[in-house]
């Protein structure tokens, strides 16, 4: 259990997340501290108690700790303070986080492969530097020293960022767009999962219905935007081919009626699981020229497909893939989560090797994160450990390497097994583009479906958001209001 006490209601979100990533599935509680009074005693039932007092001219921040076996008189006290004077409240964000990390290491005896940075993108800074003409030298130091980010993923973020900088020419950001659509059904319900996702035998009698919504949502999301230059589609999900055949072809259809799909660089339909996956469906994908695929294992091991709540087999999985190529299929992605359940390096080193059998043009590399919403997240204590580690991450990087792919994006999110990150890893010419641009934020998207978000990108990369509801029923019945949302979020 951790106590955090804040003089101020400032940085408590940046502070939570260091402590989050130095003790994961530890308990933080705020409480209030008036610094008129004495310093709070260290409860007896609290492991950590951090103190962050806010002076006009300097933080200071206070760190109480117990060892492992909490015995009182195994008490360890850090105490330093910031100088804050004539500092932007970004400058003394920036130095804040950078003592609390100190302290927090002092007491962990162990660094954060991401130093400071606790947001979901950090090659966006990497990026951002190149495009305005920085060598990599400086934007390395300026990493390393800024947010105390190891080398290792310094050199990541900058050989990702030069990639980006590479795939993204030619994207119109002003008069461009990319288009989300998606689909919350899935054959079951993955003991991980947070998306907005719903098995799909619950909801079968409402999928037509559903179907039906989400076209109205893109005709008059078409009227919106035109004139202006489609340059992605993306169907995700949920699992988009949890769909019957005729379904997904009517939403597919609508696409192709009311946007102008002349010029388009990519569109990808997740077939993501096995399970979904039946030649008729990949027919109706090859009907409507989508030209990338996933095909989404997350593990080759079928013990742990069985505990996460996959009802597929490896060799399903297989056949899928194969059936896939069978068909033309030439870009298909495969997805892997490191961290799973019980399954350490020597299990990733598995995984990585069926993959290299099949050879995709793709893989994309999670690390497991514990979300609150999730299964997982609630019953965690009935399993066994779940723990991601620099080295399983070298493992699948080292293996994806092989197959003659190199990393081209990066994004981040709470609660990950290791405080580590996911990579896609792409051939050459087989990158997902919809993944960058929805990590970066450059450029417009228009989401379309239950729980999707929209977001508008301006001129000045000034960024709002629109989401719809999330219930099935709720969107189905309120989709005119869903339309509404999009045209105040774009068209004002």
């Amino acid at each position: 259990m951790i106590e955090l006490r804040l003089s101020e209601e400032n940085y408590e979100y940046d502070i939570r997340g260091l402590l989050m990533a130095f003790y994961p599935g530890e308990e933080i509680e705020k409480k209030e501290w008036g610094v008129s009074g004495p310093e709070p005693d260290f409860p007896g039932t609290w492991r950590r108690l951090l103190l962050v007092e806010y002076r006009p001219e300097q933080i200071r921040v206070v760190l109480h700790g117990r060892d492992e076996a909490g015995e009182p008189s195994a008490v360890r006290r850090f105490c330093e303070a910031v100088p804050v004077s004539g500092l932007d409240r970004t400058a003394v964000k920036s130095a804040l986080k950078r003592l609390v990390y100190g302290l927090l290491r002092k007491d962990t005896q162990r660094e954060l492969p991401w130093g400071t940075l606790t947001g979901i993108r950090p090659t966006k800074i990497a990026l951002g530097f190149l495009e305005e003409g920085k060598g990599e030298a400086e934007i390395a130091s300026y990493m390393q020293k800024e947010y105390l980010v190891t080398p290792e993923k310094t050199g990541l973020s900058l050989e990702i960022a030069r990639r980006e900088k590479a795939l993204l020419q030619g994207i119109d950001y002003e008069n461009g767009f990319s288009l989300y659509v998606g689909v919350p059904f899935c054959p079951t319900t993955c003991l991980y999962c947070s998306f907005t996702s719903y098995p799909f035998e619950r909801f079968a009698g409402q999928a037509d219905a559903y179907v039906e919504a989400v076209r109205r949502e893109l005709t008059g999301t078409a009227s919106i935007f035109r004139g202006k230059k489609l340059n992605t589609v993306y169907f995700g999900g949920g699992t988009p081919t949890t769909l019957l055949p005729k379904q997904m072809d009517r939403l597919l259809s609508c696409v192709e009626e009311h946007f102008d799909c002349q010029g388009l660089r990519e569109f990808t339909v997740e077939a993501g699981r096995p399970d979904s996956i039946a030649r008729e469906k990949l027919q109706v994908l090859k009907n409507h020229a989508v030209t990338r695929i996933s095909i989404n294992p997350q593990t080759m091991k079928q013990e742990t497909l069985d505990r996460i709540g996959r009802r597929h087999t490896v060799e399903q999985v297989r056949e899928a893939f194969a059936l896939a190529r069978q068909m033309g299929f030439d870009n298909i992605n495969m997805d892997l989560i490191l961290g799973l359940p019980g399954e350490d390096v020597r299990d990733v080193d598995q995984t990585m090797e069926e993959l290299k059998k099949l050879r995709p043009d793709s893989i994309t590399v999670h690390s497991l994160a514990v979300k609150r919403a999730a299964r997982l997240n609630q019953y965690r204590e009935h399993y066994v450990s779940m723990e991601n580690s620099d080295e399983a991450m070298a493992v699948a990087e080292k293996s994806a390497r092989t197959l003659g792919m190199s990393p081209y994006y990066l994004y981040r999110q709470k609660n990950m097994t290791g405080n580590l990150e996911n990579v896609g890893f792409a051939a050459p010419g087989k990158e997902g583009i919809y993944n960058i641009l929805i990590m970066e934020e450059k450029q417009t998207i228009a989401a379309c479906g239950a729980g999707s978000i929209s977001k508008r990108v301006d001129a000045n990369g000034r960024i709002e958001r629109r989401e719809n509801v999330k219930d099935v029923t709720q969107y189905i019945e309120r989709i005119k209001e869903m339309l509404e949302r999009k045209k105040k979020l774009f068209c004002c």
